[in-house]
């Protein structure tokens, strides 16, 4: 395994970076990076939806879109980001959150720190969310990533994420900043970012027998170019919102869904499906076949079926009657 520390804090080289060790490199990856001030939006999110517009631009925070589902994550230099990047069976498409936290869980309890794998993604000490956690799987290719609330700025976090009033009754909480917490109250020994960070590096060269790798000039100028193409422009991040004659929305065990569809004629014209889910590589070309045929459940039944089948813990009935009525 190779093991990469990103010498950057912005996150459209990271997440340049992150892309070109899955797309370029044969041997498995073990990369830790940092953005300072940033939201990180899951890859089906709405992101006009999801973050608080006017605070973010008052705090001069970026938003960058990422490559995996799920949802929207706040970054300081007080978080630590980690990502698994690992040969895949092409058969193999179900998501393993589980197996890629798991040695987060045994570092963390070498520490004296009791963390343990909560609901779909999330990782917690004392029911208090500090890791989350997101996949995306293509072909042979696993990527895993996730967030390490080291000591980060909670109070920054919980107003730039605009989360919905259904999300916090379905969580049955009043408050977002009672659900999030920072790994260095809980650590037995005072530790600084450097030091913990230092510490993850040993202890994942020990388990993994990880070689450093050191990026050539011509990586880095197709990392650099990647990030100024694609993670810098408004176009991957915002996006075009579809023209909308209807939004449906609901939530599932996968979270808030919500879809806009344009109707002209009795015809599907267009379609989009925001949340803060997980599909596989295949579920826009999935959604794509929808476009352009008659809007009534007996024609769309299979297509919408289809869709549903993309996306993790999404039952096929659940999309077709939240699409159809």
């Amino acid at each position: 395994m190779l093991y990469i520390e990103s010498p950057y804090t912005d996150p459209c080289r990271n997440l340049a970076m992150e892309e070109y060790c899955f797309d370029r490199l044969t041997d498995d990856v073990f990369l830790l990076w940092q953005n300072d001030h940033t939201i990180v939006v899951g890859k089906y999110q709405n992101t006009n939806e999801v973050i608080s517009n006017r605070y973010v631009e008052q705090n001069g925070i970026s938003v960058v879109r990422r490559l995996s589902g799920g949802g929207a994550v706040y970054h300081d230099l007080g978080n630590l980001n980690f990502s698994f990047i690992q040969k895949n069976d092409e058969r193999d498409t179900e998501f393993r959150f589980e197996y890629f936290t798991k040695d987060i869980i045994n570092l963390l309890a070498d520490l004296g720190v009791k963390a343990e794998f909560n609901s779909r993604n999330d990782l917690v000490i004392d029911g208090k969310k500090f890791s989350g956690n997101a996949q995306y799987i293509r072909r042979d290719k696993i990527l895993h990533h996730g967030t390490l609330l080291f000591d980060s700025n909670l109070e920054t976090l919980v107003h730039a994420l605009n989360v919905s009033g259904e999300k916090l009754k379905s969580r049955a909480v009043a408050s977002v900043y009672a659900q999030v917490t920072n790994i260095k109250p809980y650590l037995k020994k005072d530790m600084t970012m450097d030091l913990f960070k230092q510490y993850i590096r040993e202890y994942f060269t020990d388990l993994y027998h990880m070689q450093p790798y050191t990026f050539g000039a011509k990586e880095m100028e197709e990392i650099l170019k990647s990030a100024k193409n694609k993670y810098e422009t408004w176009e991957w991040n915002y996006g075009a919102s579809p023209s909308c004659d209807i939004k449906k929305e609901g939530r599932c065990q996968s979270g808030q869904i919500e879809a806009y569809l344009s109707i002209k004629g009795g015809i599907l014209e267009d379609i989009k499906i925001y949340g803060d889910f997980f599909a596989l590589d295949s579920f826009e070309n999935a959604l794509s076949k929808l476009k352009g045929k008659r809007y009534d459940p007996a024609n769309l039944k299979e297509d919408i079926n289809n869709v549903a089948d993309t996306m993790r813990g999404i039952e096929r009935g659940w999309l077709l009657d939240l699409i159809m009525n």
